[in-house]
């Protein structure tokens, strides 16, 4: 497999928990922090690192509320995150058939 059929693989995506969240926020409408973390069995702050990368990078967008005065952080995919995931599913589907 030579560099140009991996170089349009969108890097932020190649972490697991990264690849995680997004396919769960893609499935789902919106999750909180604490249904991320139990489905994929990651540390609050190891989610929370990669959270903010997905943040930062404008795929998803956090709301902060309290419920019955706790905090609870709402996460969802943004329109660009929702594309650039897409974008990197082909490009996975595109080496796959390479392979094949």
């Amino acid at each position: 497999m030579s560099d140009s059929i991996i170089k349009e693989i969108n890097e932020i995506f190649s972490a697991k928990i990264r690849l995680g969240v997004m396919t769960i926020l893609s499935i789902n409408d919106e999750s909180d922090f604490t249904s991320l973390k139990k489905q994929l069995d990651v540390s609050d702050g190891n989610l929370g690192a990669h959270m903010n990368v997905l943040e930062k990078a404008g795929y998803i967008e956090v709301d902060k509320s309290f419920v019955n005065r706790r905090p609870k952080t709402t996460y969802k995919i943004t329109d660009n995150g929702c594309k650039a995931f897409k974008e990197h599913l082909t490009q996975l589907e595109s080496i796959i058939k390479k392979v094949k």
